[in-house]
């Protein structure tokens, strides 16, 4: 099996392509991926603090100098694992309760239906309690036994 490899410098500059996590291939939702970076630009939940809706585009510009591997501990979790950026949540900008839903929804749809794992570039912290009600719907297992295995 061949899994995604981030873009590499040498192929694009690292301040040209695709602005995804990491430089990692985009796709429409989790189907055939282990872990799935998704951004949730979401901040009408806190009073009077504007702005962490664009902590997923600011994450993604400046992951873009993260290298494949780590030197010191050799982690190479691309090496093993099927890796994308699936991009945003629509949220309503508007609504907080409604967006609540539409994340639920969406991490249900398009994560926990297919297995994959999401690792999410938030906004604020109310993004949490849709996530996890989504994540609380799927039976979770790993190579090394059940969800709450310490691996």
């Amino acid at each position: 099996m061949t899994f995604n490899q981030p873009l590499s410098g040498n192929d694009m500059p690292r301040f040209g392509g695709f602005a995804s996590m990491m430089r990692l291939p985009t796709q429409a939702d989790a189907e055939g991926l282990d872990v799935a970076f998704v951004g949730v630009p979401l901040d009408i939940g806190a009073s009077n603090r504007s702005g962490a809706r664009l902590g997923p585009r600011q994450i993604r510009d400046e992951s873009r100098m993260i290298r494949p591997y780590n030197v010191a501990t050799r982690a190479a979790p691309f090496e093993s694992l099927q890796v994308a950026d699936i991009g945003d949540v629509p949220i309503n900008t508007f609504n907080l309760l409604k967006s609540v839903d539409i994340i639920e929804k969406f991490y249900t749809d398009k994560i926990v239906k297919h297995g994959a794992i999401p690792l999410t570039l938030g906004g604020d912290h109310t993004i949490a309690l849709p996530i996890l009600r989504a994540l609380a719907k799927k039976t979770w297992s790993c190579r090394y036994g059940a969800y709450r295995c310490s691996c």
